[in-house]
């Protein structure tokens, strides 16, 4: 793949604080991808999750469905969103990206940013929708604003459907690894690191699978239980950042520093928060047969070569955490209605398919399960510049 497209620096007059917007590549004229908010945030974070976008978009294409892919792109702001002046910020820097968001960048949220604050940011920049760029590729817009609408207001045990939608995928990424591998569900052991949307959707997802999940971690430190956690009760006791409170811990649950989920003694090691979180030198505790990204960039390349080389297998994040954005997608063009049991079929039948062909391909090639999705990719970005049309 080449430079991306489009790559900007933004300042705020205001703060001095800088975001960032990177356009990977567009088809049919529109790029797809979230927007983060963390304190340390930077250009070279953003494109590499631009590109991720690009693989992700390509990975579900499918001939059959009304939902075709977009391009990639990514957004990112500098700024811890706990800050007192976070909102504001999130404003101007929506209102500076209008033109960009009203052309062809569709995003929501993404680490730090729930889509709440995200639409309510949106409005008050004077944005019709943040993702308003794809309505004019919609067979009937008010029919699919209405159907995108109905499903975030589905709630499926107090939690919403769009939180879920992201941990279903890389629940069922964990279970079809499992599966080829000959691992039964029950009694194999998880460690997740963050307890936010994608984190506590997973965690609830592989726990009801008959999985045990034996560490959790939040920005207050890890969480531990080699029987198991109470994955409900954290879920009910954490507040809109993920943070557990630890009242709801039961005696036999410990509290243990925060890196301690690394070397947890579990089989699948699942880091769901925040990206570079496994370098080349904690990856030595890590005693896991399997490390799910989640969460986007978590594993730095030279960590994962050396988890390679120990025979431990990272599954990538361009194919674990796709299911997100494709439901999205899914959902608004029309390939699946409002409703749970519906979305939660095609996304596992998606991502089961997905990860049963990356694996594979990885076997065939003797290579990394990331190399095989590279791959994959690659094959298919041609037949879709091709059909739709690409730039970039």
């Amino acid at each position: 793949m080449t430079t991306p497209l489009m790559s900007l620096t933004w300042t705020d007059h205001v703060t001095g604080r800088q975001g960032f917007l990177v356009v990977d590549r567009l088809v049919r004229g529109v790029a797809s991808g979230g927007l983060r908010m963390r304190p340390g945030c930077t250009l070279a974070e953003v494109t590499g999750l631009a590109r991720g976008m690009t693989m992700k978009e390509a990975l579900h294409y499918d001939p059959a469905g009304r939902y075709v892919p977009l391009g990639g792109a990514k957004g990112g702001i500098d700024c811890d969103p706990q800050d007192p002046g976070a909102y504001d910020l999130l404003v101007r820097y929506l209102r500076a990206m209008r033109p960009y968001i009203e052309a062809f960048w569709t995003t929501g949220e993404d680490l730090g940013l729930s889509q709440d604050l995200v639409d309510r940011a949106a409005a008050e920049a004077g944005l019709v929708s943040s993702i308003q760029a794809v309505y004019p590729l919609l067979d009937d817009e008010r029919a699919a604003r209405r159907r995108l609408a109905d499903a975030f207001a589905v709630e499926v045990d107090g939690i919403g459907l769009d939180e879920l939608a992201g941990g279903c995928g890389v629940a069922e990424s964990v279970l079809a690894a499992l599966d080829r591998a000959g691992v039964p569900y029950v009694g194999t052991r998880v460690a997740v690191q963050g307890l936010g949307t994608m984190g506590g959707a997973t965690a609830r997802f592989l726990t009801r699978a008959g999985l045990k999940v034996v560490a959790v971690a939040d920005v207050k430190g890890t969480l531990a239980n080699p029987e198991g956690l109470d994955v409900e009760a954290l879920l009910a006791a954490r507040d809109a950042y993920g943070t557990v409170d630890r009242a709801a811990l039961r005696p036999g649950d410990r509290e243990l520093p925060g890196g301690a989920w690394l070397s947890a003694d579990a089989e699948v090691l699942v880091p769901a928060a925040v990206s570079y979180a496994v370098d080349a030198v904690n990856q030595a505790g890590i005693r896991a047969r399997w490390v799910v990204e989640a969460a986007n960039m978590p594993v730095l390349a030279e960590a994962e070569e050396l988890l390679a080389a120990r025979g431990v297998v990272v599954l990538p994040d361009v194919v674990v955490n796709s299911g997100t954005n494709a439901w999205w997608w899914w959902t608004l063009f029309g390939d699946i209605g409002a409703d749970p049991d519906e979305a939660f079929a095609h996304i596992r039948r998606s991502m089961r398919a997905l990860i049963d062909q990356m694996l594979a391909r990885a076997e065939a090639d003797g290579t990394t399960p990331r190399a095989a999705a590279h791959a994959i990719v690659t094959d298919r970005l041609p037949v879709i510049a091709e059909r739709f049309g690409w730039y970039g």
